[in-house]
């Protein structure tokens, strides 16, 4: 989350836009309310637009992760006198932010995630949700709607249900493209995400979730007879109360559990659809 520094060319490979208005910015931190003692990561802080007012709330210790090893001195120079200041020249792809848990603090992770990359770094920090306290993201706008949509919704799918198991989902506000060098071409939002100390409905075997969840909306105008058929049988379904004929849109979280424990407990070896392969989520 970052103004657009002199000197340097956004990379559109890395996704990149940097947060230029003010009233934004205030507002994002606002929101996230940081503190002293606080283990917060940013990820992706450009040149530090977003990373000034978090050391001044957190007395000048902060972990970010980024990706362009072009910006990487420019923060280094602008924070040079804050010791606590820990830049890590990453993949937020491929870290493991639990070597950044310190003593019992869990981890606050903020960060303007490149539209490119959003689904598959947000399943990657869910991962997490154990060691975090909270996560505060700009995202494309559409993205925080599918996160917060609810059953029944057209956003509602595979992305909503794998963040609502681990997350209450706050969608916080909106952002326009006016905000960035260079405007991108869809709005923003900005998202909180408040992992569960207690799973709502936790699951036996979560691979399996996955499974079922990626499955089922593979093609989400068919139904789940159609879409299940090679994993649980319309009968079967129906024995945990679940109509077959209803699209996977229909179902909530707590369902998709029950389908997933049934499938669990009596070892079925179903075919699902691979990691690979697209999903109409």
């Amino acid at each position: 989350m970052s103004r657009q520094p002199m000197g340097h060319q956004a990379r559109k490979r890395f996704g990149q836009n940097f947060l230029h208005d003010q009233n934004v910015i205030r507002n994002i931190v606002k929101s996230i309310r940081p503190r002293e003692g606080d283990n917060i990561v940013e990820i992706g802080p450009g040149m530090g637009a977003i990373t000034e007012l978090l050391l001044d709330a957190t007395e000048g210790h902060l972990n970010v992760v980024e990706l362009d090893r072009d910006l990487i001195p420019g923060l280094k120079v602008k924070f040079f006198n804050s010791p606590g200041f820990v830049v890590h020249e990453a993949d937020a792809l491929k870290f493991d932010f639990n070597q950044l848990k310190v003593d019992e603090r869990p981890l606050r992770i903020v960060g303007n995630l490149p539209y490119n990359i959003s689904t598959p770094l947000i399943f990657h920090l869910l991962s997490y949700s154990g060691t975090v306290k909270d996560m505060h993201f700009m995202l494309q706008k559409e993205v925080v709607q599918r996160m917060a949509a609810g059953p029944g919704e057209k956003n509602y799918g595979r992305l909503s249900i794998m963040a609502q198991y681990f997350c209450e989902v706050q969608n916080l506000f909106d952002v326009g493209p006016e905000a960035f060098h260079p405007a991108p071409k869809v709005d923003s939002a900005i998202v909180r995400l408040v992992p569960y100390e207690t799973l709502p409905h936790p699951v036996k075997d979560h691979r399996t979730l996955e499974n079922v969840v990626r499955t089922s909306f593979s093609m989400r105008r068919k139904t789940l007879r159609n879409n299940l058929k090679k994993v649980i049988s319309s009968e079967q379904l129906e024995s945990l109360g679940i109509d077959p004929s209803l699209r996977p849109e229909r179902l909530s979280l707590a369902e998709f559990v029950l389908i997933s424990d049934y499938i669990f407990d009596n070892k079925i070896e179903g075919t699902y659809l691979s990691e690979s392969e697209k999903t109409d989520d």
